[in-house]
């Protein structure tokens, strides 16, 4: 029987918060449906950040008022900070399966840059947003950004990265996607970087996010399944990429990921024709 490797959609957050274009709430919740429709069992679909510094995603409670749920799936939205909690805890519909994301960076650098604070005073910030999640049985998983590169400190340190993802744990223990934000992971880095995480968080505990920009991002994949991950982050259409890290377009696409571990003999459990058809959907809002 083939393993099973689950596949996180981030389009409809990572992958539309870059766009310039105003794009409706119609058009995102008709992405968000047919995505649904797909097989896939976890889709990200906004984040209750502030609209002045992310006004794409400004309109997420309008998104999720107007989702058609489908009961197998677990839609999640990025909260940073207890504001953004208290604007998750109005929007939040009882008859959606959903998931709170929080995030911080395995580089100094880049937390100040995106977060003003230190690595550890970001984890710090975390603490009551978690507490909150956990009181409401919500479900939370940890991203961890600049896991091989950081856009403002260069390389990253393997064990730097396993320092980060304990410390996000000792939060609680969710799991935690490890993000090539800027895309200049290979795959030789990242089996160094996995090797000194896998120290930190058991391979069953972990998720691959790696962006295209160099064109590494299905080798990396190949290599985190080698070292026993089973769960990766993808954008239909292969949009996005991070507001706060100049050079970092291009989410590797869903479909792509799907062919490849469709070669490799995994189960997803995703049909195909409909993901290709959520890409043509999903490209035609750049």
């Amino acid at each position: 029987m083939a393993e099973f490797v689950r596949i996180h959609e981030v389009g409809p957050r990572d992958g539309l918060q870059n766009e310039k274009g105003v794009i409706s709430v119609a058009r995102k919740v008709a992405l968000i449906d047919l995505l649904s429709q797909s097989g896939l069992r976890d889709i990200e679909v906004g984040s209750f950040v502030s609209p002045k510094w992310v006004p794409q995603m400004a309109d997420t409670d309008q998104v999720l008022a107007q989702l058609h749920p489908e009961p197998d799936v677990r839609y999640a939205v990025l909260v940073p900070n207890m504001r953004g909690w208290e604007g998750f805890l109005q929007a939040r519909r009882a008859d959606i399966l959903t998931e709170i994301a929080v995030f911080i960076a395995a580089s100094e650098g880049f937390s100040q840059s995106n977060l003003n604070c230190s690595i550890a005073e970001s984890v710090a910030r975390l603490r009551p947003v978690v507490a909150a999640a956990q009181e409401n049985g919500v479900v939370v998983r940890g991203y961890v950004s600049c896991v091989t590169d950081c856009p403002f400190d260069g390389a990253v340190a393997p064990q730097q990265v396993a320092d980060t993802v304990a410390m996000l744990r000792e939060v609680a223990p969710m799991q935690v996607s490890l993000g090539d934000t800027i895309g200049k992971g290979t795959p030789e880095r990242v089996g160094a970087m996995l090797e000194a995480v896998l120290g930190a968080a058991p391979a069953t505990d972990l998720a691959g996010h790696f962006h295209d920009t160099g064109g590494q991002a299905l080798a990396n994949i190949e290599t985190s399944l080698d070292l026993g991950l089973r769960a990766f982050d993808s954008a239909v259409g292969g949009l996005g990429g991070c507001p706060y890290a100049p050079g970092a377009p291009g989410n590797v696409a869903t479909e792509a990921v799907l062919a490849l571990l469709d070669r490799l003999g995994y189960e997803t459990g995703i049909d195909r024709d409909v993901i290709a058809q959520a890409a043509e959907m999903a490209r035609a809002m750049r």
